[in-house]
């Protein structure tokens, strides 16, 4: 199999089942970076998958010729200028409530909310649409600032983090389905033991909507059980035991290990010779790393020299469903992204039927 066929085989073995749940629940999904071409082809897309009806936020103008000159059609597809938008001025007020609830000011609300990063952010915190992605053309301070202003946490989450996934039908020992799901590959350099195992249970819960069957999640270490008996050893140690009793109190159906290697978490013959009393020994799904370092690390290692196509980062912990990606995004990570926070979109719609946490 070539490279090109290699790639679009992972792409299709993460997007294919998304999008076939879309098609039964299309979401709206707003992309805050809209004056870019890749986000006007992969819009064109979602709507010809019949998955997601696209909002893009920018210059009306700009989006529209950007279309015209490259053939590309809107139809279905919503452009937004955050300014001139129905919403704005009540979401100028529901900012300016927030920032007084927050004990903050700002000079200028109008000028902050007509960012489109804010203004995205504020659709889908008041249900003008299910979810977002940014990050394409724009740097991510820029996003987390407008989401930790405009959206609200989950309370069981002490601090929102990113995962990515990555499909790699073409390696051995990646994951039950051709799938990993990656975190923290973005925000928090040092996560404390509770930070580790929420990152354990948000990204296992993650994995679980969307693969569908229960998910193995693998704390990772430089050590496996009390091998090295080091103190970042220790805390991802006892990260993976509280995360497993908060799933058994909270009745998850998720599947723990940890501390472990990560060929011991990835492939069953090192898991034969280093954990020879498990009961089960198949590849994780999820692989939690103990620092922001190994993670990102890792990543790019698994995309650039192993071919794996990655998805996301998708930011946990938040109240709504959003993906930060990288300004490097290819049409097609970015197209699997918007399906998953769709299908995330469909969960919170599910859980919190009214429209709140």
């Amino acid at each position: 199999m070539n490279f090109e066929a290699s790639q679009a085989q992972a792409v299709a073995r993460f997007t294919d089942p998304l999008i076939a749940q879309l098609k039964r629940h299309p979401k709206r999904v707003v992309f805050c970076d809209g004056e870019d071409l890749r986000v006007l082809r992969v819009a064109e897309r979602l709507v010809k998958a019949e998955a997601v009806v696209p909002m893009l936020l920018g210059d009306a103008a700009r989006i529209r010729a950007m279309a015209d000159e490259h053939g590309i059609s809107l139809t279905f597809v919503k452009v937004l200028e955050p300014r001139t938008a129905a919403d704005f001025p009540l979401f100028c007020q529901r900012y300016e409530k927030i920032l007084k609830y927050r004990g903050s000011v700002a000079d200028d609300i109008e000028s902050v909310v007509s960012k489109p990063a804010v203004f995205g952010s504020l659709m889908i915190q008041y249900g003008q649409a299910d979810a977002m992605v940014g990050g394409n053309a724009s740097m991510p301070t820029a996003l987390f600032r407008a989401l930790i202003q405009s959206i609200k946490p989950l309370p069981d989450v002490p601090k929102f983090f990113g995962v990515t996934v990555l499909s790699a039908p073409h390696l051995d020992h990646f994951g039950g389905d051709a799938l990993l799901f990656l975190a923290d590959t973005g925000m928090i350099p040092e996560p404390t033991t509770d930070q580790l195992a929420a990152m354990a249970i948000e990204t296992g819960k993650l994995a679980r909507h969307m693969l569908g069957r229960r998910p193995r999640v693998a704390l990772l270490s430089h050590s496996t059980k009390g091998s090295a008996g080091t103190g970042p050893a220790r805390k991802v140690a006892a990260a993976a035991a509280l995360a497993r009793d908060k799933a058994t109190e909270d009745g998850l159906d998720l599947w723990i290990e940890g501390e472990v290697q990560a060929d011991v978490a990835l492939d069953p013959e090192a898991a034969e010779i280093k954990l020879a009393k498990a009961e089960d020994r198949a590849s994780a799904d999820v692989l939690v790393f103990p620092n922001l370092d190994a993670a990102h690390i890792s990543l790019k290692l698994l995309q650039h020299c192993a071919g794996a196509v990655n998805f996301g980062p998708l930011v946990v912990g938040l109240a709504r469903p959003v993906a930060q990606v990288p300004r490097t995004v290819s049409e097609d990570s970015l197209f699997g992204t918007a399906a998953a926070v769709a299908v995330e979109a469909i969960k919170y719609h599910h859980l919190y039927p009214d429209g709140e946490v």
